[in-house]
């Protein structure tokens, strides 16, 4: 018996091909725009370091020396 049921448009030919590549461009899009928007969002934000003389190589008590300016 022969497969007769073959297309090029079916979900595994070129139909289903540009399906995964509008997903993927769609959530590169998504992606792209949500990084944008932190960055933008973060951008504004400068701050200044007090007393950088103190700081130590490895001391989790490095982030309380970074003071925002607004």
């Amino acid at each position: 018996m022969e497969n007769t049921n073959r297309g090029v448009f079916a979900l595994d030919g070129v139909t289903g091909m540009l399906i995964a590549t509008v997903l993927l461009l769609g959530i590169l899009v998504y992606l792209t725009m949500m990084a944008l928007g932190a960055q933008q969002a973060n951008a504004d934000k400068f701050y200044k370091i007090e007393n950088e003389k103190s700081i130590q190589m490895i001391n989790k008590d490095n982030a309380a020396k970074r003071v925002l300016v607004n």
